[in-house]
């Protein structure tokens, strides 16, 4: 019998310095993984040029990591996770 991998919920924020150029990858992304993501919330600051972003997940922490690392590696794109240390 193998191990079962529990679910977790985490909190994803990222940075967007360059939105018209990064917003498009970042969005494809995030829809490819539409089966663990439960919300998200958009803010631009258009006179800035920046848009802020945070998307809550509930996965396994390999899809979350996998998320997070595929974000990360945007140019332009800054991104943190915090992960809830109880599973669900």
């Amino acid at each position: 019998m193998g191990c079962k991998q529990m679910n977790r919920i985490a909190i994803i924020s990222a940075i967007l310095e360059a939105p018209g150029t990064s917003q498009r990858e970042f969005n494809d992304i995030v829809s490819s993984f539409k089966g663990i993501v439960k919300g998200r919330m958009g803010i631009p600051f258009e006179e800035e040029g920046i848009a802020v972003i945070s998307i809550t997940v509930v996965g396994e922490l390999n899809e979350i990591n996998s998320l997070t690392g595929r974000l990360g590696n945007i140019p332009d794109v800054l991104v943190k996770t915090a992960i809830a240390k109880r599973s669900i």
